[in-house]
């Protein structure tokens, strides 16, 4: 496997001015366009949006929007996530359902997996208790068949997720970051040279809530276990999801940075969503917080955008995040943009 594209390619394409419209695909172009689109204005750069969503009941539907849509942003390519669900959802789907439509497009998309199927393992047998020889066998069948079906990595996985009127995945979802299976998917990720997408609410203590079931009264501390997980295997790359979209308080510039010179490989994926700001957003009245602007700075080889943007064709939401996380990569200096927008991502995800 190479990662995606490499950078004599990308420097190629950059100069050419090629890589700002390499999205744009004749059936794009001859679609109607969707009106929320109509408003979309670039970034300052092309970039690779590291974190969306696509509807799996319309997936053709789904891909043709995105990519109008990344191209009147300025975009590249886009890694779609599958989402993280509990074990049992009806709702749960994975890359089998949307895996021919996008490989269609193999140029412009990539994806990831185990959402669907791995992540309602991981919960089982946390829940369980069973993380023997049979629970360990079966997640290392199904992460090896993900991505010998084409996935780039594993994710969109999810330890603590809360259930928020806006997220689409009704589950809360919990357990430790160093349980034994998902040690195990760290292994199996390093063996593969792919990364782990992860969704985990910021706990550095236990600590209260403050939302309504089904979520718990108590979140469970976090940090050390993700620690854990990120030192159990040092040549394992786990990204860690939403950064700017804070739903406990503690996901701060000066929270995370200790996180960050300790772990090298732990990277982030940064999310602005002008309609859910959260507690910590990293833009205020349109611009770039000076802190969120120093951390970028201080680490610029651990972070890409991932606006979490979801395209589902029959929504009229506008795409909020999308331009969101484009407006605010426009505010960074040339040579960060450039770490952010494209070289961190060809470097963290690999592309058959």
């Amino acid at each position: 496997m190479a990662r995606l594209g490499k950078r004599s390619a990308a420097a190629r394409m950059l100069a050419t001015g090629g890589l700002a419209f390499a999205l744009l695909t004749p059936a794009a172009m001859s679609a109607t366009e969707d009106a929320r689109i109509a408003s979309l204005m670039p970034a300052a750069t092309p970039y690779i949006d590291a974190h969306i969503h696509m509807d799996e009941k319309e997936p053709e539907g789904s891909i043709t929007l995105l990519l109008q849509a990344m191209g009147k942003l300025n975009g590249t390519r886009v890694v779609i996530q599958t989402e993280p669900y509990g074990p049992g959802n009806p709702a749960s789907w994975d890359i089998e359902k949307v895996l021919a439509a996008v490989k269609k497009h193999s140029d412009k998309l990539s994806l990831m997996g185990g959402g669907g199927t791995l992540n309602p393992m991981l919960l089982q047998a946390y829940t369980s208790g069973d993380a023997g020889p049979e629970a360990q066998k079966k997640l290392r069948a199904r992460a090896e068949e993900i991505l010998s079906k084409g996935a780039v990595g594993f994710g969109e996985l999810s330890n603590e997720h809360f259930v928020l009127p806006t997220a689409p995945v009704k589950d809360y979802e919990y357990f430790p970051a160093d349980s034994p299976l998902m040690l195990l998917l760290a292994d199996i990720a390093a063996e593969h040279n792919v990364p782990i997408d992860l969704h985990m609410e910021a706990a550095p203590n236990d600590l209260p809530s403050g939302l309504p079931p089904p979520n718990p009264p108590m979140v469970h501390a976090n940090f050390k276990a993700l620690e854990n997980l990120l030192a159990h295997n040092r040549r394992m790359r786990l990204i860690w999801a939403h950064a700017g979209s804070d739903n406990t308080g503690f996901r701060t510039p000066d929270l995370m940075r200790p996180l960050l010179q300790r772990n090298p490989n732990l990277y982030m994926e940064i999310k602005y969503d002008p309609g859910a700001l959260g507690k910590n957003p990293p833009m205020a009245d349109g611009k770039l917080k000076p802190e969120w602007l120093k951390l970028f700075s201080d680490f610029p080889d651990r972070f890409v955008i991932g606006s979490d943007q979801h395209y589902d064709p029959p929504a009229t939401a506008p795409f909020a995040r999308a331009q969101g996380n484009a407006q605010l990569l426009s505010q960074l200096p040339p040579d960060l943009r450039q770490k952010i927008a494209v070289e961190n991502p060809m470097r963290l995800y690999p592309v058959h």
